[in-house]
């Protein structure tokens, strides 16, 4: 049997059971939801209910007071696990006429595949009863057993050791992937999970989301913007390249962004002296889906440097957006290009408005113009500016001048560990 790797966020899940009644937990399928709502619900004494089972989401769309009752005895010591919410988006409001009347926190952990914020067909919303929680496949700290927090070590000026990993090593990991199920698999059972993994998506939730939606014009969305990974959102170009209208393309990409399938990086709007343009970056939260999808395999990323660096920032982008949900620093994710096309991979702006950014290269050899871009931001911002890092398959940290460093990407889980 597997080791079981323990999840990060699995404390702050647990940490925000004991004060909110309702807490949900968020994220694309297959990336571990069910496997921690249920150690939670265990160590609690509560009680897992999953609405990928028939006759449990016939009875909570027929009657969703009658299954809340049912299934919450008042003697029940710990939560309510309903795993699968979106597939009986009916359950919501019962669930807040329940709240309403009993408001005592940790009554119920919902997991959801689809976020609930983005689904037509959710009755109410849980304002004010609940929070959300997102979970992504495992992170690169998760499999190393540690709770890494890139982040705040950076702003703690925690100094970058050398690294273990080359550049090989790092297509290793790019095309292991995050899901837990894909890294138990021998490598020739990938594609054929993958396969099932996309289909099942396309073909059952996207279905039951939103009607009349072509499986096939979805997946060949799916397919361009894993080819472009880390790229700009441009409509009007993936409208040409798929002869899908743009005003389809306006639904279908909300759709795969509320499936977790995919993700995206906003544009920057700080007050500098040129705007950026307003486009976001997109990519797919997991690497190995996005090789996939492309049809590339690891041993092509030798001899593909182009989408090898594609991938490795999609990578960079995922690993932050994972680390987000549990460190100790609250920030939020950007990219950055101005009006002149200085463009920055991606920002990390913290609460307080100070800002980390980042460069992500493939390759493993530095030169001062990989830090052109990151001296402007410094100059522009004065103290504002706390690092510019070029994360790239260099295995030894360099410093480049006023807070600037080069870094490997392995830094990501190996500067700095959450809660120290």
């Amino acid at each position: 049997m597997p080791t079981l790797i323990r999840r990060n966020i699995a404390p702050w899940v647990d940490d925000l059971l004991s004060h909110f009644p309702v807490v949900v937990l968020q994220g694309g399928r297959q990336v571990g939801k069910s496997t921690l709502a249920g150690l939670l619900a265990e160590k609690r004494g509560g009680r897992v209910v999953t609405l990928d089972n028939d006759n449990a989401r016939a009875a909570a769309t027929a009657d969703p007071a009658g299954f809340l009752a049912l299934n919450v005895p008042s003697s029940a010591p710990g939560p309510l696990v309903i795993d699968e919410i979106q597939r009986a988006p009916g359950l919501i409001l019962a669930i807040k006429e329940s709240v309403d009347a009993d408001r005592r926190p940790g009554r119920y952990l919902l997991t959801g595949s689809a976020d609930l914020h983005r689904i037509e067909r959710t009755p109410d919303s849980l304002a004010g009863r609940s929070v959300s929680v997102n979970l992504g496949g495992f992170s690169q700290g998760e499999l190393a057993g540690v709770s890494e927090d890139f982040v705040s070590a950076v702003v703690d000026g925690a100094v970058p050791r050398p690294s273990t990993t080359d550049r090989n090593g790092y297509g290793s990991v790019l095309a292991a992937g995050s899901f837990p199920e894909l890294r138990v698999l021998p490598e020739r059972m990938r594609s054929v999970w993958l396969d099932a993994y996309v289909s099942s998506l396309v073909n059952r939730d996207i279905a039951e989301l939103m009607r009349l939606t072509d499986p096939a014009r979805v997946t060949s969305v799916l397919r361009l913007l894993a080819a472009n990974q880390a790229g700009e959102l441009v409509r009007a170009r993936l409208s040409k390249q798929t002869s899908i209208p743009e005003s389809t393309l306006t639904s279908y990409i909300p759709l795969l962004r509320s499936l977790y399938l995919i993700d995206e990086l906003p544009p920057w709007t700080a007050n500098l002296a040129r705007r950026e343009i307003g486009r976001p970056k997109a990519f797919l939260p997991d690497s190995a889906l996005a090789m996939h999808l492309s049809g590339v395999t690891q041993g092509q990323l030798a001899t593909n440097s182009e989408y090898f660096g594609q991938l490795l920032e999609g990578f960079v982008a995922a690993e932050l957006r994972r680390q987000q949900s549990w460190s100790n620093a609250d920030f939020r994710l950007y990219s950055y290009r101005n009006s002149n096309d200085r463009e920055v991979d991606c920002l990390v702006e913290l609460g307080d408005g100070r800002i980390i950014a980042i460069e992500v290269k493939a390759s493993s050899t530095l030169r001062s113009s990989h830090f052109g871009h990151l001296a402007f931001l410094r100059d522009k911002l004065g103290d504002r500016f706390i690092a510019g890092i070029v994360l790239s398959t260099a295995q030894d940290p360099v410093p480049f001048g006023d807070r600037l460093w080069g870094m490997p990407v392995s830094a990501l889980w190996e500067l700095g560990t959450a809660g120290g």
